[in-house]
């Protein structure tokens, strides 16, 4: 008897509840499909990083994991309440409070386990679509095949049926305590709305106001962060959004105690009342749902600029197909060049020396202006704080400013498909990365470029007509040449007492400034080159060594990976497998650093990006979860009450009021309850992502405008809800709208 009646109950509350049962078979294919690709035994072969692609599903499965718990928790504590008349009928029949928590919790587990059985079913469909678009972002061909885990299997099934098994256990404490008359009245409960100091309480909806205010000017202009100011504005937000319902709930019956205006036009004190009571009722549930907006998108507007970034900027990252750096400057790379020879078709190699007078002057000024740093290391008087440079043992760039020669950046334009430059002696370039440039635009007119600051004594001979100094200095080669300062057309001279002789530093001008990718994170300078004439650069010291080679065709899959098996000196290995260099500085992209000794394109994009996608997942996995469970809680508090609205919606059919007028008035109530929390969460995080889209901008070289993260992540959220408020309000009308309404 007690079977037949457990599955009644259970295709009873499938039906009932069907929203939520749909929700727990989504959520199961989606844990089945993601952890489907922790067990993948192809991802774990293609990359030695795959550990970081299991770290993060499985960080992102403990959350999931967390908000699946407080949803069946918090259906399976509702569906208790909604369906306590019917325990307390049990009670009056002779069951027992043990049969009866037997029977609910065997329903439950029945509920639970058909709908993990069709998420099993629609999880391995789920699984061939992340695969592919896994493959597809690490552009890598993938073909269609069923991977089937029994790790995978048990971890689903643990994690679910854990979620399950937790929130029975909490019930069984309602049920000892469970009696008839408390049973047969609960139902009532809600029906008792407490409306005390409303006039108080209205105040906390412009205080909230008032503190997001606060939050937004904070966040764009306060510098001085910290963790206790983090820590903070987080709880002080957190607050925010669970006092503003109270406030809102407050400041609606306050506008119809006092009978505003707008009460009395159509339906609006119908609809007032029944808004206000209930976020009265549910101002808790309704905090913690805009809570989970908030994190489902902000979480989506992180991955969208991570996937912005991979197809922006990854590509043009690497320029040529394969660099090696060495810290030796005698360094030949006969065996890396032996080792490409052998492995594939080389079309064209390049060794060349990166150079150095001793100077830091460009550094000097990035350190001191870039928002980066933040003023950090900016002293009082403007200039760069050394001791403070030298405390944080900061590498963004090299010690000192690094010089190209004209020949050799004419030949790696050339490899890389741009045309060659000119370049007067007495002149330099500036190749700088984009990102830099669209930050600090022209900064050549502040810089006082030395080409030769250790150039000796200068001659100086007057002109009979004019009375000016020709100062002209001996090189280290022996040769003559004439020194002028790029921003005087006249010479200082500065005379030495003891010699009778003049010092004077080369300065040369600026001629330009160029963006192209060239590869600067380490290789081709931190950030930026100055590109000087072959007779400057011949007067520097070589500070490193780089071999710069592209292929004809494609690089083979391992040669990163024999590359960095080579043996060498100046280098250690990575927790990634790859070689690093401890002499190498890694530029100002703060939010992905890749710096390795050997660059090979075709296999480290695929690599990042696989990197990059699992970040992308994981906030992916966390969103979708997070809207689903969010979604879910709103229409079954909705549809469960339809039984209970029927009546008043009745009353309104008597009263004169039509179907047409009933069905729009429903629609109101529902886009109301609907649209408080997701706009209440737009704001927050619309906010917070035009923050962070702002930053993410700056430190990466991406152009897509900081609202158009959001935007977009904002319509994504809107197309899932609008199947959730559409199922809604379909079930809503076929529940209200009964034979007395039509």
């Amino acid at each position: 008897m007690f079977s037949k009646l457990a599955l009644r109950n259970v295709m009873r509350s499938a039906r009932d509840y069907l929203v939520y049962f749909l929700t727990m078979t989504v959520v199961s294919a989606i844990m089945f499909a993601f952890h489907s690709l922790l067990f993948s035994k192809e991802i774990q072969q293609l990359f030695e990083m795959a550990v970081i692609f299991a770290v993060l599903v499985g960080l992102a499965t403990f959350f999931v994991v967390l908000i699946v718990a407080w949803l069946i928790n918090y259906m399976v504590r509702f569906i208790l309440e909604k369906r306590s008349r019917e325990f307390g009928i049990y009670l009056l029949i002779g069951m027992k409070k043990k049969e009866i928590s037997r029977l609910y919790m065997r329903e439950s587990l029945l509920l639970g386990a058909a709908a993990f059985a069709g998420g099993l079913a629609l999880g391995m469909l789920l699984q061939q679509i992340l695969l592919a678009i896994l493959y597809s972002m690490i552009m890598m061909e993938y073909r269609p095949r069923l991977e089937w885990s029994a790790g995978c299997l048990i971890t689903t099934a643990a994690c679910y049926g854990g979620c399950y098994l937790l929130a029975l256990l909490r019930c069984r404490g309602k049920f000892r305590k469970m009696n008839i008359h408390a049973l047969m009245g609960s139902q009532k409960q809600n029906e008792e709305i407490r409306e005390s100091h409303e006039q108080a309480k209205r105040w906390l909806l412009p205080l909230s106001g008032a503190f997001l205010l606060a939050f937004a000017l904070f966040l764009f202009f306060f510098k001085a962060w910290n963790v206790p100011v983090i820590l903070g504005f987080l709880l002080g937000l957190v607050v925010t959004i669970y006092v503003f319902y109270t406030g809102v709930a407050a400041w609606v019956i306050c506008y119809i105690r006092r009978k505003g205006s707008g009460i009395f036009k159509g339906q609006n004190l119908f609809l007032l009342r029944q808004f206000s009571s209930k976020l009265k009722t549910l101002r808790f549930t309704l905090g913690t749902l805009t809570s989970l907006f908030v994190l489902a998108l902000l979480g989506c507007a992180i991955a969208l600029m991570f996937n912005d970034y991979q197809n922006q900027t990854l590509l043009d990252k690497w320029p040529f197909d394969v660099m090696v750096f060495s810290s030796d400057t005698s360094d030949t790379f006969r065996e890396e060049l032996d080792l490409l020879n052998r492995e594939c078709s080389v079309e064209e190699a390049l060794i060349y020396d990166i150079r150095q007078n001793g100077t830091d002057t460009v550094n000097a000024w990035l350190y001191t202006h870039l928002k980066t740093f933040g003023g950090a290391y900016t002293d009082e008087d403007g200039g760069l704080d050394r001791e403070a440079l030298g405390r944080d043992e900061i590498w963004s760039y090299y010690e000192h400013d690094t010089y190209l020669a004209l020949s050799d950046y004419n030949r790696l334009r050339e490899m890389a498909g741009l045309l060659p430059v000119e370049l007067e002696e007495g002149e330099y370039l500036l190749h700088l990365k984009e990102r830099v440039w669209d930050e600090t635009g022209d900064f050549t007119g502040e810089l006082e470029i030395m080409a030769d600051p250790d150039s000796g004594e200068a001659e100086v001979s007057a002109d009979p007509v004019s009375g000016k100094a020709e100062v002209t200095a001996e090189s280290h080669s022996g040769e003559q040449r004439t020194m002028a300062e790029p921003h005087s057309e006249e010479t200082e001279v500065m005379a030495n007492p003891v010699s009778g002789t003049t010092e004077h530093p080369t300065y040369l001008r600026p001629a330009g400034i160029y963006t192209e990718p060239l590869s600067q994170d380490g290789h081709n300078g931190a950030d930026y080159l100055l590109i000087v004439t072959d007779r400057t650069a011949e007067r520097m010291e070589p500070y490193y060594r780089l071999l710069t080679v592209n292929l004809d065709g494609p690089a083979p899959d391992d040669l990163l990976r024999k590359l960095d098996a080579l043996p060498s000196g100046d280098s250690t290995i990575d927790f990634g497998g790859h070689r690093e260099n401890t002499d190498m500085a890694c530029g100002t992209d703060n939010i992905v650093v890749y710096v390795v000794t050997n660059i090979v394109r075709d296999n480290l994009i695929p690599e990042v990006k696989f990197m990059l996608s699992s970040i992308i997942f994981a906030l992916v996995y966390i969103g979708l979860v997070f809207v689903c469970v969010a979604l879910t809680v709103l229409s079954v508090q909705q549809l469960s009450d339809s039984a209970k609205y029927r009546f008043r919606y009745q009353v309104l059919h008597q009263i004169g009021l039509g179907q047409r007028e009933i069905s729009k008035v429903i629609l109101k109530q529902l886009a109301g309850f609907y649209l408080c929390p997701i706009l209440f969460a737009a704001l927050i995080s619309g906010t917070i992502s035009m923050y962070l889209g702002w930053k993410f901008n700056v430190h990466t070289g991406t152009h897509t405008a900081a609202a158009g993260y959001f935007g977009l992540a904002f319509l994504l959220f809107l197309c899932v809800y609008a199947v959730y408020f559409v199922v809604t309000y379909v079930g809503f009308l076929r529940n209200v709208l009964a034979k007395d309404c039509r």
